[in-house]
């Protein structure tokens, strides 16, 4: 094996022999056994046993809160159901919070206390995950881990108190519900933010296969079943995988060996990318004035794909990444991977530019619309001349000083290694897929390190719940990262927030073939 890539710690680290325990049987037991009555697959991506034995202990309530006296209560309602929607020319019938695509943004400050009723239409049981909060441990939304799933016609109040600003997002953490239209935007304004530009547009990106003769559910049986289709762009072939060319790249490059720098296009072919619900043929349109400034919080809400981000005709400035403040870093284009965030900052020329998300070794585009004046809108194809250069990375991120976690030595470090494959569509963490591998655990107090290697050819972004990390070397804030394909990092968080949490690739289809471990702090 060629040494790894190192995007973090300088420190060699140790690749083991990873030898995965899961049987294919187990694996179609986890991914299968949760067929409902209504002939919907809803298994829930936390299942601890993957043989289908059940979801583990009972939880019940959750246990009961209040607000500080004096603190701000944001009060929502959220009703996951089907309904019809409109993506901007295909009409399909999905899964959805409400009625829209994106669901509602919910917005607070730093320091309120959230009470999210979740009302449960939908044919199956579900939750919801508020990405990136570090919240309590019962309101994380994982079942079988810190509740139970909120039954058909149950509902289930998620309290808590958001006390970090930033750009956050929810969605389930059932199965692979995730690739319908279950998300949302969650804001998190600071109080002592100056401001600094005159508008603020959030942005959402997403691939999308749902209501068009395939489920998310078809889809992650066929991929177990040996007859997964990879995204590619007429690349070549490399052990049965189709690899994006040269076209498909959207700025992202080679490595030193001639290979994709984010190695696969994703497992899965999306016959629509959507920026803010809308396809590239009649896109969402942001308006401005000429000259002005404006904030973009970007989002990828996707499932399986990683996109390349431009405007085309302007230069972006990023000024926090998964909501923590980074050093103002211009750039041409962005990567962004599964589950991250990104804060930019743009001052506005004038006339009709577009938007593109450009999803990486696959065909086909998101697009979203500025317009600051008068002209031809650019077409559904429009390819900004920014993609053709490279793609920021968050690597290449320096964090402010008020972002960095303190400097401490490292009490406990932890082994992460990412393992797993295309033919038996089994990926595991630590030799084992989520319910055979050991967890990882901690005692309150400590600082850990999660010393993460990626043994794929894949790129993985690897999320903590209930915890932001600083990645070692940079120190950049995260609580998303991607780990590219034969790639090393270390990760260092403070073990500050007890319970039992979950870690994961933010792939929906890998987090449930098995690419998920527990966080647990000792008792």
């Amino acid at each position: 094996m060629s040494e790894p890539t190192r995007i973090g710690d300088p420190q060699p680290l140790t690749l083991p022999s990873i030898r995965p325990s899961v049987t294919r049987r187990s694996v179609l037991g986890g991914a299968l056994g949760g067929l409902l009555g209504t002939g919907l697959l809803s298994g829930c991506t936390t299942t601890p046993h993957r043989d289908g034995h059940g979801l583990g202990p009972t939880f019940g309530p959750p246990t009961p809160t209040s607000p500080a006296p004096g603190q701000r209560v944001v009060e929502r309602t959220l009703t996951p159901q089907v309904a019809t929607v409109d993506l901007g020319g295909p009409t399909v019938s999905t899964w959805v919070f409400g009625d829209t695509v994106p669901g509602p943004l919910i917005r607070a400050t730093a320091g309120d206390f959230l009470r999210i009723r979740v009302d449960n239409q939908l044919p199956a049981p579900t939750t919801v995950h508020w990405h990136g909060i570090r919240l309590r441990n019962p309101a994380d939304g994982v079942p079988g881990l810190t509740q139970d799933p909120i039954g058909q016609n149950a509902s289930y109040t998620y309290e808590f108190t958001v006390p970090d600003p930033g750009t956050y997002w929810f969605h389930p953490h059932v199965g692979v519900q995730l690739d319908r239209g279950l998300y949302g935007a969650l804001v998190v304004d600071d109080p002592r933010e100056p401001g600094g530009y005159d508008a603020e547009w959030v942005v959402v990106i997403d691939d999308w296969l749902d209501g068009l003769g395939r489920t998310p559910d078809d889809v992650l049986a066929g991929l177990i079943a040996g007859g997964h289709t990879m995204g590619g762009m007429g690349g070549h072939s490399m052990g049965g995988h189709t690899m994006g060319g040269p076209g498909g790249m959207g700025g992202m490059g080679m490595d030193e060996q001639g290979m994709p720098a984010e190695g696969m296009g994703g497992d899965v072919t999306y016959p629509h990318f959507l920026i803010n619900g809308r396809v590239p043929a009649a896109p969402s349109t942001f308006t401005a004035k000429p000259g002005q400034r404006v904030r973009i919080r970007v989002l990828n809400a996707a499932s399986d794909t990683i996109f390349a981000l431009a405007l085309g005709g302007h230069r972006l400035t990023v000024t926090h990444s998964d909501g923590y403040a980074v050093v103002p870093h211009e750039i041409g284009a962005l990567l962004i991977g599964m589950g991250e965030r990104y804060d930019l900052v743009v001052t506005l020329g004038d006339g009709i530019f577009p938007l593109v998300a450009k999803p990486y070794g696959k065909a086909g585009q998101a697009l979203a619309l500025v317009r600051t004046g008068s002209g031809s809108a650019p077409g559904a194809d429009a390819l900004p001349a920014e993609l053709d250069g490279p793609a920021m990375r968050a690597r290449e991120l320096v964090p402010a000083e008020a972002s960095r976690l303190p400097a401490r030595e490292a009490d406990v470090t932890l082994p992460y290694h990412m393992a797993g494959g295309m033919g038996s569509y089994t990926w595991t963490i630590n030799g084992a897929a989520y319910g055979e591998n050991a967890p990882l655990l901690v005692s309150a107090g400590q600082r850990a390190r999660l010393s993460i290697t990626n043994q794929t050819m894949m790129a993985h972004p690897v999320h903590l719940h209930g915890h932001t990390f600083a990645v070692t070397g940079s120190g950049l804030r995260k609580d998303t990262l991607v780990v590219p394909p034969m790639g090393s990092t270390a990760i260092e968080f403070q073990a500050d927030n007890p319970g039992r949490w979950m870690s994961h690739c933010h792939n929906t289809y890998h987090a449930e073939a098995g690419m998920m471990i527990e966080l647990a702090y000792r008792t």
